[in-house]
C-alpha cells in the first residue's frame, strides 16, 4: 500500500496550514516511535531504515526527546541539560536531521518530545549552559527557577515566582512567568521547528505549569501539531487544560486522551464493556479534534497502567474512534500485520478526528461502535457480539476479540495485499519440557534490567507458588536469539489441580499483566508466544500421509486437526486469509 492516500492528506495539510494546536478533520495516524529504553530499536538510523514501511501507514511519528541530557547512553532525555545541542542516546544531530528529511520527503512529519517544565544543570543543580542560536545567546539562572523548587532546601536560592503548576523532583522547575524563560523556550521551539525540521511538539508533564504558557508558546511558534501529556483519567481536568491553552479564544493544543485509555484497560482488557460508554475527549464532538487516542505509551507500559489483554482489539477500537490514533511502538512491532489492516480500513472509510459516532453500546457479551467516515460507515464489534445485524456491511479485517466492517460500497481492494509480517514461533533450544510437571518460560524485556524473576501462579481455589507475593523464584535457563534472558518456572505435578492464571515479576515489580496459564507456555511481556504441550510444533512431522494433520497459527496455537491422509489443501480449506504452519511448512491462504 504505497501511501495511497498521500495526495489527499497532502492537499488537506496545505488547506489547514493556518491551523493551531491540531487540524480539524485530520485523517492522519501517528506512531509513537519508541518505548522506554528502546535505544537500539528506536535510534535515528534504525528508524530511518524503516521509513518505506512506516510511511505507507503513518502520517506523524512522535520520537524521543532529542536534546542532550547529560549522556549519550541509557538516557531517555527527560531531564535535559542543553536545548540547542541535539545529541542524545538515540543518535547524533546529523543522524536526526537525516531521519527527519527522509520522512519529510515521504510525506511524514516528526513530532518532538519537548521538555520545558524543568531542566538540569551541567554539573550542579543550577549551572545551566549558555547556548547561542541565530547570533543570540540564551541562558537560564536562579531567577528563572521557581522559588519553591526543591533546590531551595539544598543550599540554593532561586528567586523566581511560585510554581504555576505541580512540582517535579529531580530537575529544576522553570518559572514560566519569567520573560527570560519565555524567550529561551520560544527560541528553542523555533529551533526545533524551523531549523531541525520537526512539524510539532509533544509536551512532557504539562501539569507542571499553567496551560496558558503552552498557548503562548504555540501561537508564537505557529505550530500545527501540539499534544500535551496531561496525565489524568478525569475528562473534565483534561478539557480544562485544553481550554487553558486558548489565545484570543482559540485552543492551541490537543491532549492525550487518558480517560479513554483507562476505559480501554477496563473494557477491552478486563471485559467491563460499559466502561466504553464513559466520557472522553474522543467521544465528545466538541473535543474529538483535540483527542490523541492511544492504548499504551512508554510510561503506561512499564508502570502498571498498561492494557492488560487483547491488545489487537484495543488498537482496533482507537482506529475506529474519532480523534487521532497514536500506535505504541511495541504494539506496532508485535501486531504489525493486524495494525496495518486496521489503518487501511480507517483510511478507506475516510475517518477523521471529528467524525461523529452514529451508535455505540454494550451488546451481548461485547461492545459495538458505528462511526460515519467521509467515505462510508465503519462498524466495529468487540468481544462476543452475536445479535447485531451486519446487513449492508462487509467484513474488512478481524482478529481475537474484534471484527471491523465497512459499508458494502467502501472500496477495500488492496487489503488482501497486506501480507503477514508474523514469524512462526520456535521454542528456544534452552527451553526443555518437564514431563508430568507444571512449567512455563518467561522472556524478560530489556527495560526490566537484571535481577531475579519470580512467578505467581494460581486458580480459583489454590496457589501453586507458595501463596505469598511475589511467589517463587524462577531459574534462568538461557537467552533468546535477540539476547533477552529466559527464565523457567517449574511447579508441582500437573495432577494437583490446574492453574488458570500466571504472573511474572522482577521480585514483585515490575510485573506482567495477569496471563492465562498454558502448561509449557513461553511468555513475553505481552503474553503467550507459544507452548510445548499445546502446540506440538517442535514435533510436527512432514510425512502427512500417515499422520494426523494439525494446523497451527504462527503464534503456535493449534487451530485444527484433520484425519490421516488429508491434503494440505483440505487442512486449510475455509480458514481466514493468513499464514499457517502445516507439517513444518508455512502456508499462506488467500
Amino acid at each position: 500500500m504505497r501511501k495511497i492516500f498521500t495526495f489527499v492528506i497532502t492537499l488537506f495539510i496545505v488547506m489547514q496550514a493556518a491551523a493551531q494546536g491540531w487540524p480539524k478533520q485530520y485523517k492522519g495516524v501517528m506512531l509513537q516511535g519508541f518505548a522506554w529504553d528502546s535505544y537500539s530499536e528506536s535510534n535515528w538510523a534504525n528508524l530511518e531504515k524503516q521509513a518505506d514501511e512506516i510511511a505507507d501507514y503513518f502520517d506523524l511519528i512522535w520520537v524521543p526527546n532529542s536534546a542532550y541530557a547529560g549522556s549519550m547512553t541509557m538516557n531517555m532525555g527527560y531531564h535535559p541539560v542543553y536545548w540547542f545541542k541535539q545529541d542524545c542516546a538515540f543518535g547524533t544531530e546529523n543522524e536526526l536531521r537525516s531521519m527527519i528529511k527522509t520522512y519529510k520527503d515521504k510525506g511524514v512529519g516528526l513530532i518532538a518530545d519537548t521538555v520545558i517544565n524543568h531542566r538540569n544543570g551541567v554539573k550542579s543543580w543550577v549551572d545551566f549552559p549558555a547556548e547561542t542560536y541565530k547570533g543570540v545567546t540564551y541562558q537560564l539562572g536562579l531567577s528563572d527557577v521557581c522559588k519553591n523548587d526543591e533546590c531551595s532546601k539544598n543550599g540554593y536560592k532561586p528567586t523566581g515566582a511560585t510554581d504555576t503548576g505541580e512540582g517535579w523532583d529531580g530537575a529544576r522547575d522553570l518559572d514560566h512567568t519569567s520573560a527570560n524563560v519565555q524567550n529561551n523556550v520560544n527560541a528553542y521551539l523555533d529551533f526545533l521547528k524551523n531549523d531541525i525540521g520537526y512539524v510539532g511538539f509533544r509536551y512532557d508533564f504539562v501539569k507542571g505549569y499553567n496551560p496558558k504558557y503552552n498557548g503562548i508558546y504555540n501561537k508564537k511558534a505557529e505550530v500545527e501539531y501540539s499534544v500535551g501529556e496531561y496525565w489524568d483519567g478525569n475528562v473534565t481536568y483534561v478539557k480544562n487544560w485544553i481550554n487553558g491553552t486558548k489565545q484570543d479564544g482559540v485552543i492551541q493544543s490537543a491532549a492525550f486522551d487518558f480517560p479513554l485509555k483507562y476505559y480501554i484497560n477496563d473494557a477491552i482488557g478486563k471485559g467491563q464493556w460499559t466502561r466504553l460508554n464513559g466520557s472522553s475527549l474522543a467521544s465528545d464532538d466538541n473535543y474529538s479534534r483535540y483527542s490523541v487516542t492511544f492504548v499504551d505509551n512508554h510510561d503506561t507500559y512499564r508502570d502498571g497502567n498498561r492494557c492488560p489483554a487483547n491488545i489487537e482489539a484495543a488498537n482496533a477500537y482507537i482506529m475506529s474512534m474519532p480523534g487521532t490514533p497514536c500506535v505504541f511502538f511495541d504494539h506496532w512491532n508485535k501486531y504489525k500485520t493486524a495494525i496495518k489492516k486496521m489503518i487501511f480500513v480507517r483510511k478507506a472509510v475516510g475517518m477523521t478526528n471529528t467524525n461523529a459516532i452514529v451508535e455505540n453500546g454494550q451488546k451481548d457479551a461485547g461492545y459495538y461502535l458505528k462511526v460515519k467516515g467521509d467515505n462510508g460507515t465503519l462498524l466495529l464489534l468487540l468481544g462476543n457480539v452475536t445479535s447485531l445485524s451486519t446487513d449492508g456491511f462487509k467484513l474488512a479485517t478481524e482478529g481475537t476479540m474484534y471484527k471491523m466492517y465497512v459499508d458494502d460500497n467502501v472500496n477495500i481492494d488492496g487489503i488482501d495485499d497486506i501480507k503477514s509480517d508474523e514469524k512462526p514461533f520456535t521454542m528456544p533450544e534452552c527451553c526443555k519440557p518437564e514431563e508430568g510437571k507444571m512449567y512455563a518460560f518467561f522472556e524478560v524485556p530489556e527495560n526490566w534490567g537484571s535481577g531475579d524473576i519470580y512467578c505467581w501462579c494460581w486458580n480459583d481455589s489454590q496457589n501453586f507458588t507458595g501463596g505469598s507475593w511475589p511467589g517463587v523464584k524462577c531459574t534462568k535457563v538461557g537467552t533468546s536469539d535477540n539476547g533477552k534472558a529466559i527464565w523457567k518456572w517449574v511447579g508441582p505435578t500437573s495432577t494437583e489441580g490446574k492453574p488458570t492464571g500466571i504472573i511474572f515479576s522482577k521480585n514483585g515489580a515490575p510485573q506482567t499483566a495477569d496471563f492465562e496459564y498454558h502448561e509449557g507456555g513461553y511468555f513475553d511481556s505481552y503474553g503467550l508466544c507459544g507452548t510445548f504441550s499445546e502446540t506440538g510444533i517442535n514435533s510436527i512431522e512432514a510425512d502427512l500421509s500417515t499422520k494426523e494433520i494439525r494446523v497451527y497459527s504462527t503464534a503456535g496455537i493449534e487451530i485444527r486437526r484433520c484425519k490421516k491422509g488429508a491434503t494440505i489443501e483440505e487442512a486449510i480449506n475455509g480458514l481466514p486469509s493468513g499464514m499457517y504452519i502445516v507439517g513444518q511448512k508455512k502456508i499462506w491462504t488467500e
